[in-house]
């Protein structure tokens, strides 16, 4: 067993040798943004089958001199998440369903212009790149652009914005939305996809919300209790040998 899981762990010459992406770095723009949608698609998926990776690398040929494409977010679904050194499609499992990239000053190009038909050979049926830099690096100023897997001619097609300039991701069953340095996800109701994070601050503000409506209700209802038992006594009344009245 050891030696099969050292042979794996071997396979591909870059599991073991840094790729140029590697040796780039990350701005703060492209860490928080990718780990914000991390957070999100985990919660989104949160008791499903599904797998969330980070830049892990994908290969799809037995070439162990392959050079990998790891992108920013890979969703896999139906597929439990499990600890992997890489990901060799049709062996560890599928393609991604669906590809994130956030775009940089270094890749925004190949984002755009190879990423697509390379994810196509790959079998990723959804591609999605975002510029969440100031300024925009991408073309016609645009944040967001994405592609769909054409099954009959394995190429990718390029997806047309909405008229709120919005994308539908068939797989995240959720709109994808440019803000900022910040790509936001809604589901069909307009409604925003949290982080667990996010989902809780907003239950406990809930709860709060709820529990000072219940107190305020209880002191207006005490007030108007206190008022009804003065204007009682002012009258010669004692409030307290007031039988109520039966339901």
């Amino acid at each position: 067993m050891a030696k099969k899981m050292t042979d794996e762990v071997a396979y591909y010459y870059y599991d073991m040798h840094p790729t140029e992406e590697d040796l780039m770095g990350e701005t703060e723009d492209h860490s928080t943004l990718v780990y914000y949608l991390r957070g999100v698609l985990t919660a989104l998926f949160a008791g499903q089958r599904c797998s969330v990776y980070y830049n892990l690398n994908f290969y799809y040929t037995a070439n162990r001199k392959e050079y990998p494409v790891a992108p920013d977010i890979a969703v896999i679904r139906g597929v439990k998440v499990g600890r992997v050194r890489s990901w060799r499609i049709g062996k560890t499992g599928p393609a991604p369903h669906v590809a994130i990239e956030i775009a940089s000053q270094e890749t925004w190009d190949k984002d755009l212009m190879e990423k697509p038909s390379k994810y196509a050979a790959m079998g990723v049926e959804e591609y999605f790149a975002y510029d969440p830099n100031e300024p925009v690096l991408l073309r016609d100023g645009h944040r967001l652009f994405g592609w769909r897997l054409d099954r009959a001619t394995r190429c990718m097609r390029e997806l047309p914005l909405d008229p709120q300039g919005r994308l539908w991701s068939m797989h995240l069953e959720s709109y994808l939305v440019s803000d900022g340095a910040y790509l936001r996800l809604y589901d069909s109701t307009g409604q925003l996809r949290l982080t667990q994070d996010e989902a809780q601050a907003l239950q406990t503000e809930i709860e709060k919300q709820r529990a000072d409506a219940e107190a305020e209700a209880r002191r207006a209802e005490k007030q108007r209790a206190d008022a009804l038992a003065k204007k009682l006594r002012s009258l010669g009344i004692d409030p307290d040998q007031i039988t109520p009245p039966h339901p």
